[in-house]
């Protein structure tokens, strides 16, 4: 996004938040007054997975509008969540056998997110203590993940810390403290990285303000990433005609095995 295109939605945010500053008294419960309202919004709704997709970058920005329409300044923090669509994953622990590696115990989630990332306006141990964090999964350590049956509280940790350092290591979890810029505190603005390796599906983009280490307000605005083009039709294929797909797939690689043979022998 170019910086004209952002300083034209500043614009419009400055604009939007002086008209819910006045409209806040007259429309607002008195109990409503007392708190700022978010009004969040991300550059793009749709993100395509298309042929050549090298990663996109997503820029979540917004307004914070105050009851009596003036600021708090430094007092007050944000802090953005993007959120992948649950999964279920089967986690693996490796072990050394007799010289060789080998698959040893298992455990699986059933609902880990597919992709994590989170940024803040400041280190998020300085924002909320380690009981809000945990309510509202601020942070890589803070993940809920569900486990899919009854196992022990230090095996549990280590699989989702497993879990965690894998999807850290495909860039599909990351952190970012200081991450989210505010200005004058009205505007406030935070760039997250989507990869290459995305899954498709619905996403959630959440946005909280903070103050005191109390959370004030929370938006959240969904976000599609769909595969476009040939990507879409080999994964409509393989899932509303597996049979034909796993048919073709088979026939595909004969082809070029033969091809690659014939071409062996004449060389």
């Amino acid at each position: 996004m170019t910086g004209k295109r952002i300083s034209w939605w500043r614009g419009l945010f400055l604009l939007c938040l002086a008209a819910a500053s006045f409209a806040g008294p007259i429309f607002s419960p008195a109990k409503a007054q007392s708190e700022p309202v978010l009004v969040p919004d991300v550059s793009q709704r749709t993100v395509k997975l298309q042929y050549g997709f090298s990663g996109e970058e997503l820029l979540l920005f917004g307004a914070i509008a105050y009851p009596d329409g003036r600021s708090r300044g430094d007092d007050i923090d944000i802090v953005v969540i993007l959120r992948g669509p649950p999964q279920s994953i089967v986690v693996r622990e490796k072990r050394q056998i007799a010289g060789i590696w080998l698959n040893a115990d298992s455990t699986e989630f059933r609902s880990a997110p597919a992709f994590y990332a989170i940024a803040a306006s400041r280190p998020l141990e300085d924002i909320v203590d380690e009981r809000t964090a945990l309510i509202y999964e601020f942070g890589l350590a803070n993940l809920q993940l569900s486990p899919a049956s009854a196992i022990d509280l230090d095996e549990q940790e280590r699989f989702t810390d497993g879990l965690v350092d894998l999807k850290r290591r495909n860039a599909l979890y990351f952190q970012r403290e200081n991450g989210v810029s505010i200005e004058k505190g009205l505007l406030y603005t935070a760039r997250l990285q989507i990869p290459p390796n995305v899954s498709e599906g619905q996403y959630i983009a959440e946005t909280f303000l903070v103050q005191d280490g109390r959370v004030l307000a929370a938006e959240s605005r969904e976000i599609e990433i769909e595969k476009q083009g040939f990507e879409r039709l080999v994964a409509v294929a393989a899932d509303k005609a597996s049979f034909v797909y796993g048919l073709i797939a088979v026939f595909i690689s004969i082809v070029f095995g033969l091809g690659a043979g014939l071409l062996f022998q004449r060389n």
